[in-house]
């Protein structure tokens, strides 16, 4: 039984036009639209993922984690926002086979 959740933001990569997606589930995907493919999964973060955003070469992701009341009110972890370095192969396309 699969549990889908919202997609919350979606990050285009500078160099490669693959994007990054954040959902409410705390994860962060790398996608290769053009090919269909996922690419990676490269966080996991404690709640939502309310933001994401590339620096200017795509070196970089930031990463913004804060509750977004999909359960109601409710304890939760407290908002933070990540920084972290990207592999080239989390963002490069896929070779057409």
């Amino acid at each position: 039984n699969d549990t889908i959740y919202p997609v919350n933001n979606i990050a285009f990569h500078p160099i490669y036009g693959t994007f990054a997606t954040g959902g409410a589930d705390g994860t962060v995907v790398t996608w290769d639209g053009n090919n269909k493919k996922k690419l990676s999964s490269i966080a996991k973060c404690p709640t939502s993922i309310s933001c994401l955003a590339f620096n200017h070469d795509g070196t970089q992701l930031a990463i913004a984690s804060s509750y977004t009341y999909e359960e109601g009110e409710r304890d939760h972890p407290r908002e933070e926002i990540y920084v972290r370095d990207v592999l080239e192969s989390e963002v490069r396309p896929k070779a057409k086979k």
